[in-house]
């Protein structure tokens, strides 16, 4: 039998026919965005459910009711990872303050940002975790280059990086 004519599919294999990695795909089921079954420790996905989730708004108007609740059109969400090294714990904090309050600007929107800020004292090191649509994704990403680029003394000379031991 030929996987198109199956009416339960694996979250591999919905990751392979959307060109995804298998944990976007569990996170669209997580977050409500695909419909899913658990079967024991795994999910299935009826053919109906990604259908529902590939087509668009156009193809989606005669779907009935019960498709209301299932996102519709192409969504693009990016994913970024900001390593900053040789950061004092004040400019980290300075940093995670502006990025912070920069992304609540834009917090009730569907597709909101979504900031995780780690720094690493022993290692004086800050990661930024950035999830969310291209175009937010972006600002931030260029916000950050504004901020940390030559000329701005957010970052402090190499100087205090001895005073850590």
């Amino acid at each position: 039998m030929e996987s198109d004519d199956r009416e339960l599919y694996s979250v591999g294999e919905v990751a392979e026919r959307l060109g995804l990695h298998v944990r976007t795909v569990r996170n669209y089921v997580r977050d409500g965005r695909l419909k899913a079954v658990r079967i024991g420790k795994q999910y299935r996905i009826s053919r109906a459910d990604f259908e529902a989730l590939t087509s668009t708004e156009d193809s989606a108007e005669g779907a009935g009711p019960a498709a209301d609740d299932i996102p519709r059109g192409r969504h693009v969400e990016v994913s970024s990872i900001v390593q900053i090294e040789s950061v004092s714990p004040e400019s980290a904090s300075r940093l995670s303050t502006l990025v912070t309050a920069s992304v609540q600007a834009v917090r009730d929107t569907p597709d909101a940002l979504r900031i995780q800020l780690v720094y690493d004292k022993e290692r004086a090191r800050l990661k930024i975790v950035i999830l969310g649509g291209a175009a937010d994704t972006a600002a931030v990403l260029n916000l950050l280059d504004d901020v940390l680029g030559p000329g701005n003394d957010l970052l402090p000379s190499e100087g205090w990086e001895s005073d850590r031991a």
